[in-house]
Formats: C-alpha cells, sequence, structure tokens
C-alpha cells in the first residue's frame, strides 16, 4: 500500500499543450517543469512563425518597403558614398528581394534561432556548468520562451494601424525599449543599438528561457547559472550588433 501511494504522489499529472502555452505566462515554473519533462517545439515554433507572417503580409499591405528602406539608407554613411543611380539600383534591388526574404527569414529563421540558441546555452550549461541536459531539451525551452513574442507582434500591429505608415518603424515597432528616449538619426549608431536591445519583451523572454532551463537542469543547475548561460551569448549578440551599427553595416 505504500509503495502503490509513493508512485501515485511521484506521478504528477502531464499537462496537455494549451496548458502550457498558457502556464509559460502564468506558471512558468510549473509549465517548464512539464515541457523539460517531456520536451516539444513544433507548437510555440508554428504559432510564432504565424504571427510573425501575419505581422509581415499587413506590413506589406498598409506600410510598405519603399519608407523603410529609403530611411535605412537615408541612415546609412556608406550608401551616401554612392551615386544616384547607384543608390537607386541598390534600393530597387532591396525593394525585390526584401519581402521576399523577410517571409523566407521568419518561416527558417525561427526554429533555426532556437535551435543555435539552445545549442549554445546548452554548451555552457554541459561544458562550463557541468549539468547534463539535453539538447532537445534546451531547443523546446527556447521554443515555448519566446511565446511573449506574440503579444509583442499584436501590440506592434495595433500600433501600425494607430501611427501614420509613414512614422511606423519597422525596427523598433512597440515604444518598450530605451531607444524611445533617444534620436535614432542624431544619437550615436553604436548607443542607440544597445538601448534598443534593452527591450522589455526581451528581458521576459530571457527570464523565462532561464526558468526553462533551470527546470531542464533539477537541482543541479541554479537559477543563476541557468540566467548566465542565456545572458552571455545574448550580450556578445547585442555587442556585436551595435559594432555593426556603427560602422553602418547594420540599419540599426
Amino acid at each position: 500500500m505504500a509503495t502503490n501511494t509513493a508512485i501515485a504522489h511521484d506521478e504528477s499529472p502531464r499537462m496537455g499543450e494549451f496548458s502550457r502555452l498558457i502556464g509559460v505566462f502564468f506558471e512558468p515554473k510549473k509549465a517548464f517543469t512539464d515541457i523539460a519533462e517531456r520536451p516539444g517545439w513544433v507548437v510555440p515554433t508554428l504559432i510564432l512563425i504565424v504571427v510573425s507572417v501575419v505581422f509581415i503580409s499587413l506590413f506589406n499591405s498598409h506600410v510598405g518597403w519603399e519608407p523603410y528602406l529609403h530611411r535605412i539608407m537615408d541612415n546609412n554613411p556608406r550608401m551616401q558614398q554612392l551615386s544616384d543611380e547607384q543608390r537607386q539600383q541598390t534600393f530597387n534591388l532591396q525593394l525585390r528581394m526584401v519581402p521576399i526574404f523577410s517571409y523566407v527569414g521568419v518561416i527558417l529563421g525561427l526554429p533555426l534561432t532556437f535551435l543555435i540558441m539552445g545549442a549554445i546555452s546548452m554548451g555552457i550549461i554541459r561544458g562550463l556548468l557541468g549539468v547534463p541536459i539535453r539538447f532537445a531539451q534546451a531547443f523546446a525551452v527556447m521554443a515555448y520562451a519566446s511565446l511573449p513574442r506574440v503579444l509583442l507582434s499584436i501590440l506592434s500591429m495595433v500600433v501600425m494601424f494607430l501611427k501614420n505608415p509613414d512614422q511606423f518603424d519597422l525596427q523598433n515597432p512597440f515604444a518598450s525599449n530605451a531607444a524611445l528616449f533617444m534620436d535614432s538619426e542624431k544619437s550615436s549608431k553604436f548607443l542607440y543599438s544597445l538601448a534598443a536591445s534593452l527591450d522589455v519583451f526581451t528581458l521576459w523572454v530571457m527570464l523565462l528561457m532561464a526558468v526553462g532551463l533551470k527546470a531542464a537542469g533539477g537541482k543541479r543547475l541554479s537559477f543563476g547559472g541557468a540566467l548566465f548561460s542565456v545572458l552571455l551569448p545574448w550580450a556578445v549578440f547585442v555587442l556585436c550588433r551595435a559594432a555593426l551599427a556603427a560602422a553602418g553595416l547594420t540599419g540599426s
């Protein structure tokens, strides 16, 4: 009788997929414990892809790529060194290619990003912290932890239709980061890129990633260690992107 009671106590009820999705927002510890036990990535990834495709489609029809590309080119010192004919040729080429690659980037880029992020975090946790977590767990954590970006996309779509199309900033569609208090044209490109990276939704996602990785690592992995495995590659990425922006190699 005692043995049966112990077994029944150890077998916690599994969460359904809908409960997992909702739990990420309201009960992240419970949700990620279940995700770590039964890792999967397809459902959250599909949700993020669908919402992102809808966002791009609405941007394409309501705002258009012309004002965005003009703003990027006008703020790029390298483009100012070209002749008017060369700039027009470059603009025409980008206007043909960017809309196509925006969809390809979302459909292929999202799962690839989760794969790379999961591999890096797993490598840090296993290699530096000595905690054996599985790649499937890290991959699933990255996908589910990114769900707050669905809310960001929805809010951005609302802003898109509330603002004048010419004033909508695709790179900063919803004012949720420190770049809100800076002038994108007059401020240092390096500092502006750093400020844009200090985003409420990004920080939310990273905290969820840490919660998920902690659940995967169990008692051997502290929350601080899990957060370190997320913050370190993010900081390297942000600094590299800011350096590229300062060099005029990106639109940020």
